[in-house]
């Protein structure tokens, strides 16, 4: 039988027996002494039987009350027991999280966040499994991680789906006169249709960014005769460098090839096309304390 004994209850007669008064259980508790008599009144009535014996001169337990009184006491003794436990835990701030990224944030976000992240907690450390944005998912669908950062929004009632970060989607090509030229008027869509043209592999986010930037372009993916597909970003941003093609990719990924001058980059114009970038997590999973502190962290990072 389910009689739905509160914790709040089972102190207020813990303290009414121990201190043989409600108002001096009161004191202690830091509460009204009607909001005592209140606790142990609907206790009384759950389980159906008197606890207390008032008189006008002294206040003690019945032999039902004496009964309750152990197991009330070992109950709240565990239950301190635990918030210290945790209290401990919590500050010691130690141990490993194992996460799941796709390859953007993998090699552009994460090394930044994570050497902040550590800066404050040096004792955590990380298990990073590099995965597409669908592995990634399924790895927090199975709960094999903990967390998981992707760059596309899966159908998975399962995840929960927090803003990360955002990216901007820009044309890379080779840092060669003939592209040197597009720097003033900007590179023509249409030229995309006489150059060997690389991309990721169809599946992961970085594809599908960079399919609707082709479009709102006006340039279908399959209109596109020579192409080149790999499985990294980091592969594709090399060989544009070495004068195999030119590629859409995210800003973040060509920062240091365009900085040292091994590639040119150029804006898409009036098309919209943001990366939007996810920390995700299991909806019904409770997170480690030192993964929700990453969680938490992670999130305020890079957006306000």
């Amino acid at each position: 039988m389910d009689i739905g004994m509160d914790i709040k209850e089972l102190e207020a007669f813990l303290y009414v027996v121990e201190n043989s008064s409600f108002s001096k259980a009161a004191e202690l508790l830091h509460l009204t002494q009607p909001t005592i008599s209140s606790h142990i009144s609907a206790l009384e009535r759950k389980l159906g039987i008197r606890l207390i014996v008032r008189t006008t001169k002294e206040t003690y337990p019945s032999d039902a009350g004496k009964l309750l009184y152990g197991y009330a006491r070992e109950i709240l003794r565990l239950r301190e027991e635990a918030v210290q436990a945790l209290g401990d835990f919590s500050k010691q701030m130690r141990g490993t999280i194992t996460i799941a990224s796709s390859t953007i944030l993998g090699q552009y976000y994460l090394p930044r966040l994570l050497q902040n992240f550590r800066e404050k907690y040096p004792d955590i450390s990380f298990n990073i499994q590099m995965e597409d944005s669908a592995g990634v998912v399924e790895h927090v669908v199975s709960r094999s991680v903990e967390l998981g950062f992707c760059g596309t929004h899966i159908n998975a009632p399962k995840c929960l789906y927090h803003d990360f970060a955002e990216d901007r989607m820009i044309v890379i090509t080779p840092n060669e006169e003939r592209y040197r030229a597009y720097l003033e008027t900007g590179f023509p869509p249409e030229q995309f249709f006489r150059e060997t043209f690389i991309s990721r592999e169809k599946g992961c986010g970085a594809y599908q960014d960079m399919e609707e930037a082709l479009s709102q372009l006006g340039v279908q993916m399959n209109a596109i005769q020579t192409s080149v597909k790999v499985r990294s970003t980091q592969s594709i941003t090399q060989m544009v460098s070495e004068g195999l093609g030119v590629a859409i990719v995210s800003q973040s990924a060509a920062r240091d090839y365009c900085r040292f001058g091994k590639l040119l980059a150029f804006d898409l114009g009036n098309v919209t096309a943001r990366r939007r970038l996810y920390i995700i997590k299991h909806k019904n999973n409770i997170l480690s304390p030192i993964a929700q502190t990453f969680y938490d962290f992670a999130r305020k990072y890079y957006l306000p």
